[in-house]
């Protein structure tokens, strides 16, 4: 092949080569060693970044094949594929040479939507697949091999690259470059590189992992097209409307889901992953269309549980990937931005199952052409190619280091098991009197990520003490040690030097590094007592499945009524689901004892009078299928406390809810809330647009909620909006705010709550005076010129995220369930408590010696955080205001306050009626 050029994205990138750049690259081979063999191979076939009419390579590629012009209409890069276009071209493969192509679907998302991946390798290979999960799993088992076993299994099994594109749904060049490779993998012909591939390797290809937001996406993107596609970065195509692509049916980040496992699409991805054990894992994206592109090495901090031989394999891929972007003339950049610290990564959870896992990131054209801000037009065509090499060079490397791989991904399952059988702690011991539903929920989703949970009966002991409830035990000693480590343990630690960094930086008025948060311990979230102990007795216990079903005490006789004790989420989901089954029940605000056994504030009654005939069947069904504890009351006499005639009690109903939707609020924050309202509780929540609340019917509903809201908010609320708000709340409805929609209701124009938005903490002593600006001055030291130039209303530095711990106001009715909860902080926003005449600071922050419990968090936002509010309630007229001055469904996964929500969504409507505030 000659040295021709793809002359039109070679000056889009600003970059000039000729033959002289093989010298070059052959010696960036002579470095790479064995992988020279492959690349060398792949040269003597491509041409210098030409593509011909059917793949994205010059070449001789097999006309069986079909192409995707053939089945979508049009050629790679020239449009942006559908969600139905991408699995009907896989398909299409398929059907073309099922001896190499098998398309598996392996979910369905929330709108229906196929999720497919293809599996790709040469014939011998698809025909012993079973046989190659079975090597798999044992490489993957942890188990002490011979060495000849070992050896034996590594000689025969392919190595497994998986290829995720597009978990963004708005980031559309992975998807295409998906179908590009699988394309080139199937009809590239006498290509030395794509044989070696298919013999050492199984490559399957992920191509649309949101299929709903993509869609979601190419109807905005299309209904904005003219004549031809346009540059500008404000033209319409590029600037999606509320909530944009990016995110999927309940808007969802799902690229932050992976150990929470939320939503479908992430558990049939994360089931796929346990059934192939990837060695090695792409999660594929798009960033800011003024950027080139990303790969690793990543940027500081590195998770402590990430291993030396994994950071290592980085630099062997990025030292051969490189070569290949230079090759090409493809701009990146390495050790920037993207981190590696946070395990809910698309690339994390894969890294601490032992695969070596890397983010791609290519600059998005978001549409078709883009004019980037240095004057070079990026289009959707190169991101497509530079994807596609990107994925093309992650296989050269896997394809001549397959060995190597797979033994490396047998010893990090091996060492883990090894590392858990010495540890000092080596069991997690959760007590299942204390939220048993929430411990059962977290169980499931431990064992659902291939994390092996024992369950022990009542009565059992381990870390020297007796359970009577029993207890659920994880050994850190088991293949998915290390994952189990990082989500379980209450804290993982920033590296010293990467935290001294962070406060030089501050000081110098730059922002913190933090790609995400810095604590996800999630026995915290769940807000479940978690011990760790050297020696735990097994015997006896059960393994627990992620479909075993919820624990459920319902044995129920006849008498007076039957109690469902306030104490966790289950209780909550079996209470909202007894309601919408029109059973009737009041619940206490105060704690009574009867029999000699105290139920707490909340408890809900379910009196046989009123009630069906076959009120003890139904709540006992309700309770298999759903979880929790239904006690018998044979008698309402009760020892101490108020009897079931009090006022103490008020009459629930199932509420109808509205949440504020569209510009104005953030999108994954009203996502995250509708899920956790319809899909943790089981009540429908009704979205209203922000802009039409000045003109809806909130008189039908009890709650509106307004999630974390944004700039825009106020100009689309409007006066009329605001007039509505106050209204609802002034006839008795429940108005509740989540995070930034505090500080929206606190507003001068709003004021429904009674509390300001604080600035920065200073003491007064380190404030500058203010005086006469044309006096002159005399500036001795640094110190005293940083204090002068200071914005006297600067907010606080913005934290990255931290768990904290929050106390409650034990005798208002919104703490029921709870003696101390645990809450996630993040950004800028603390807010002054309320004045006691105004309403009641239920919930607030810890002091300051106390408040954080895992994570890190900026000593300033410590001191200032202290016994502020995390939520409050204001009385207005018949109604309630209701604010989380941090929002308590973030990414659904704070189970632990879910049992709060449902204080406010469920009880605050039956407290509002009765006059109680």
């Amino acid at each position: 092949m000659g040295c021709g050029t793809d002359v039109d994205r070679l000056k889009s990138a600003n970059i000039v080569m000729n033959c002289l750049g093989f010298v070059m690259i052959d010696a960036a081979f002579r470095v790479l060693g064995k992988l020279a063999l492959g690349f060398s191979l792949a040269i003597a076939t491509f041409s210098w970044g030409s593509v011909s009419a059917q793949g994205m390579l010059a070449g001789t590629y097999d006309p069986s094949i079909p192409t995707l012009e053939a089945v979508a209409g049009h050629k790679p890069g020239e449009k942006i594929s559908s969600p139905i276009q991408i699995v009907d071209y896989l398909k299409a493969l398929e059907a073309a040479d099922p001896t190499r192509v098998r398309v598996v679907e392996y979910a369905r998302s929330w709108q229906g939507r196929p999720l497919v991946y293809a599996v790709i390798a040469r014939p011998e290979t698809i025909r012993r697949l079973d046989a190659v999960k079975a090597d798999l799993a044992r490489l993957a088992s942890g188990a002490v091999m011979p060495a000849a076993e070992r050896d034996a299994l590594v000689a025969r099994t392919p190595a497994v690259t998986w290829l995720g594109f597009g978990v963004h749904g708005d980031e559309i060049t992975p998807s295409d470059s998906g179908l590009a490779l699988a394309y080139h993998l199937l009809a590239a012909q006498d290509d030395a590189l794509v044989d070696a591939i298919l013999t050492e390797t199984i490559v399957i290809i992920d191509p649309v992992q949101n299929p709903d937001g993509r869609a979601r996406f190419l109807s905005s993107f299309n209904e904005a097209l003219g004549l031809e596609p346009q540059a500008d970065r404000y033209a319409a195509e590029h600037d999606q409307p509320w909530p944009g692509g990016r995110f999927n049916h309940y808007l969802m980040d799902m690229n932050r889901d992976w150990f929470a496992l939320t939503q479908p699409e992430t558990r049939g991805r994360i089931a796929a992953l346990q059934e192939w054990h990837p060695v090695v894992f792409v999660d594929s994206h798009e960033m800011s269309g003024d950027e080139t592109y990303f790969f690793p090495p990543a940027a500081d901090p590195y998770n402590p549980l990430i291993t030396q031989a994994q950071r290592q394999a980085h630099d062997l891929f990025g030292r051969n990937r490189g070569a290949w972007f230079d090759r090409y003339g493809i701009a990146y950049f390495t050790r920037e931005v993207f981190d590696a610290f946070y395990p809910g990564y698309g690339d994390m959870w894969p890294t601490l199952n032992g695969a070596i896992a890397k983010t791609f990131e290519q600059g998005s054209p978001r549409g078709l052409v883009y004019l980037r801000r240095n004057g070079d037009r990026l289009t959707f065509r190169e991101g497509v190619f530079n994807n596609f090499i990107a994925a093309l060079a992650t296989l050269d490397t896997v394809q001549g280091e397959r060995s190597k791989l797979l033994l490396d991904f047998a010893a990090f399952r091996r060492s883990a098991v090894e590392e858990g059988e010495r540890a000092r702690e080596r069991y997690y011991v959760i007590d299942e009197a204390i939220r048993p539903g929430q411990a059962a929920r977290l169980a499931g989703q431990l064992a659902e990520q291939g994390i092996r949970v024992a369950r022990l009966p009542a009565g059992a002991r381990a870390c020297e003490r007796t359970y009577p409830r029993g207890a659920l035990v994880i050994d850190r000693a088991q293949p998915a040690g290390r994952l189990a480590t990082a989500l379980l343990e209450p804290n993982t630690p920033l590296p010293a030097d990467f935290i001294e960094k962070q406060e030089q930086r501050r000081k110098a008025g730059l922002d913190h590094e933090l790609y995400d948060v810095t604590a996800w311990a999630l026995p915290l979230m769940e807000d479940i007592e978690l011990s760790r102990c050297r020696t735990a007795d097994l015997a006896g216990a059960q393994q627990v499945g992620k479909d075993t079903p919820p624990p459920s005490r319902a044995d129920l006789g006849s008498g007076f009524g039957y109690a469902v004790p306030w104490t966790d989420a289950i209780q909550a989901k079996l209470v909202f689901a007894a309601l919408r089954e029109g059973l009737v029940a009041s619940s206490t605000d105060k704690a009574f004892t009867t029999r000699g056994r105290t139920f707490g504030k909340g408890t809900a009654i379910f009196p046989a009078a009123g009630n069906p005939a076959d009120l003890a069947e139904r709540l006992s069904q309700l309770a298999a299928v759903n979880g929790g504890e239904v006690v018998t009351l044979d008698t309402s006499w009760v020892e101490a406390g108020p009897n079931f005639g009090s006022a103490s009690f008020a009459r629930l109903k199932l509420p109808s809810i509205a949440i504020a939707w569209d510009e104005g609020t953030a999108p994954t924050s009203a996502g995250a809330s509708r899920w956790v309202i319809e899909q943790k509780f089981g009540v429908a929540a009704t979205p209203i647009r922000v802009r039409t609340l000045g003109s809806a019917d909130l008189d039908a509903y009890d709650v509106l909620v307004l999630p974390e809201t944004t700039n825009a908010f106020a100009s689309e609320l409007g006066t009329s909006g605001i007039e509505a708000l106050q209204s609802f709340v002034a006839r008795g409805g429940v108005l509740v705010a989540l995070g930034t929609a505090t500080g929206a209701l606190a507003a001068e124009d709003v004021a429904l709550l009674s509390t300001t938005l604080e600035n920065a903490w200073v003491e007064e002593a380190e404030a500058a005076t203010p005086k006469d600006p044309k006096l002159g001055t005399k500036i001795a030291d640094r110190v005293q010129y940083d204090k002068l130039i200071a914005d006297p209303e600067a907010s606080p530095d913005e934290a990255p995220g931290a768990l904290v711990r929050v106390d409650t106001d034990q005798e208002h009715w919104l703490s029921s369930g709870y003696d101390r909860a645990i809450a996630l902080v993040s950004g800028s926003e603390i807010y002054t408590p309320l004045n006691a005449a105004k309403g009641v600071n239920v919930l607030m922050f810890a002091p300051a010696d106390q408040l954080v419990a895992s994570g890190y968090m900026w000593s300033e936002n410590v001191e200032q955080l202290a016994y502020k509010p995390y939520l409050m309630v204001e009385p207005h007229d018949d109604g309630l205001v209701i604010a989380f001055t941090q929002s308590p469904t973030l990414r659904g996964y704070l189970g632990g306050l879910d049992l709060l929500l449902a204080n406010v969504i469920l009880l605050a409507p039956s407290r509002a009626a009765s006059g109680a505030k």
